[in-house]
């Protein structure tokens, strides 16, 4: 399979394209390519069994093309573990060697990756890692931009955007610290969240659209 197609069925999935109807626009936004690209696309991809297509609606993946997504995810992750643990890369660095590195890597290879980092479920951003069988655990978190003033709640995932994590690492938002939410300002202004030390910090709304956390009980 072309790095190309790899690129788009895992755009699909990152589009919530297992459960949902994902729109041509919405991919040709995601991949910044045109309208006429992702048509000829979704075609290939209509005729390896990868997708879907529900006429004027759009592309949702069938089990082999969710299978796919999850092995490229996969490999995509353990790459960034293993850059991110063993050669010292920030964790903002990480994700597009990892998009160079999981087109031209062997699932015997990732396996093997997988056995030296000691079978990581989770690469440095929060991601959830798949397993070699393509299975996954569910959680069901929310974005930290829907959390309501007085919640307590850990930080799990952010999203692999290089402004974002860098904008989350400098504020030590970072999958597994804790916080409060103190206030949020009108018009989709920022959150004021306390962390575990007792200093407050201001998060954009743009920002914590990007962050996945877990409510925790008081």
């Amino acid at each position: 399979m072309t790095p190309s197609k790899e690129d788009y069925i895992k755009a699909i999935h990152s589009l919530d394209g297992a459960r949902e109807i994902v729109s041509n626009k919405a991919l040709s936004h995601a991949l910044n390519v045109s309208a006429a690209s992702v048509t000829d696309m979704n075609s290939r991809l209509l005729e390896e069994d990868l997708i879907t297509y529900i006429p004027y609606q759009g592309v949702k993946l069938t089990e082999k093309g969710i299978l796919t997504a999850r092995k490229l995810i996969r490999k995509h992750r353990i790459w960034e573990t293993f850059l991110y643990e063993f050669l010292d890369y920030n964790w903002e660095d990480v994700h597009p060697e990892a998009d160079l590195l999981e087109h031209v890597s062997s699932d015997r290879l990732i396996n093997k990756l997988s056995e030296l980092l000691n079978h990581p479920t989770r690469d440095p951003h929060g991601g959830i890692i798949p397993r070699a069988d393509g299975s996954i655990d569910v959680y069901y978190y929310i974005a930290l931009s829907d959390a309501k003033i007085g919640e307590t709640f850990a930080i799990r995932e952010v999203s692999d955007h290089a402004d974002i994590l860098q904008y989350a690492y400098e504020r030590e938002l970072v999958p597994g610290e804790k916080f409060k939410l103190l206030a949020i300002d009108d018009l989709e202004g920022p959150l004021t969240l306390r962390n575990s030390k007792g200093d407050k910090i201001l998060v954009s709304h743009k920002a914590a659209q990007e962050i996945s956390i877990e409510l925790l009980n008081d």
